[in-house]
Parts: C-alpha cells; structure tokens; sequence
C-alpha cells in the first residue's frame, strides 16, 4: 500500500469529527514556503485560481519524484489541513503515482461531506493542478 492509500485509509476509518481534527492536525504542520518562492506568491504566480482561498502549488520532478511546494493561508485551517496532507504524502513519491492521484480523492477521503461543495471544488482544482503541472514538469528539480 502507497503512503497516500495509507493516508486515505485513515482518513476513512475515522468519525466526521476525527476527520476535521486530523486536517487541523496536518494544517499545524504545514511547511512554510520557501523563501525563494514568497517573491513568486506575492506576484500571483502559481496560483490555483478556482480556489476561493488563496492557495499556491509548485510542482517538479526529481529523479523520477515528486517535489513539491505550497502556501496556503493559517486563516484557512481546512484547506491548510488538505496542502498539508498532500504534501506530506506527495513529497517524494513517485511521478507516476501522483500524476495519477484519483479524481475522487476527497471522497476518499470521506471529507466531502465535512467541507461542503464549494470547498470541495476548490481543493479538487488543487487536485487538478498538481496532476497537470506534473504531467508538464520535465525532469529536474523546482
């Protein structure tokens, strides 16, 4: 089993309260963007623009891995939650299991029906963007 089928797996098997505490726990842990990048963000740069909440991606490909990047704002707990999971489950692994994450990741992830349509929508374009920034990466690092 992958990381993030690991991932997904604990996600499923807990309450919908769980589930939420589980996001904050991974919004906690968020990394901070690299100081290289903030000029970038702070330009609009790599911005997942059909998300509501400000969220930005970078994406590249080392020796055949992942490497990845992101912001999103600590007033945005949930959706810091989601980039911090998918961060620590994408970094690293390979390129070709994350170009194909699943379409129908956050029902997996059973949080559907804790974020609502919109949210839903939104971190599903985050979902969407990773893939095609990857499928567009070449072979070195971000």
């Amino acid at each position: 089993m992958s990381d993030l089928e690991e991932g997904l797996s604990r996600f499923r098997r807990l309450n919908r309260e769980m589930r939420l505490q589980l996001l904050l726990n991974y919004a906690r842990k968020f990394p901070d963007l690299p100081q290289e990048l903030e000029a970038a963000r702070d330009a609009g740069l790599n911005r997942v623009e059909e998300c509501q909440t400000p969220v930005f991606v970078w994406v590249g490909v080392d020796d055949t891995k992942v490497v990845m990047h992101a912001y999103a704002p600590r007033e945005a707990p949930t959706v810091r939650g989601f980039m911090g999971f998918l961060m620590e489950r994408l970094q690293g692994a390979p390129a070709e299991e994350v170009r194909n994450l699943p379409n129908d990741l956050l029902e997996r992830m059973g949080l559907g029906e804790v974020l609502g349509p919109t949210r839903t929508r939104g971190l599903t374009s985050v979902v969407d963007r990773i893939r095609r920034d990857l499928a567009r990466a070449g072979t070195g690092p971000v």
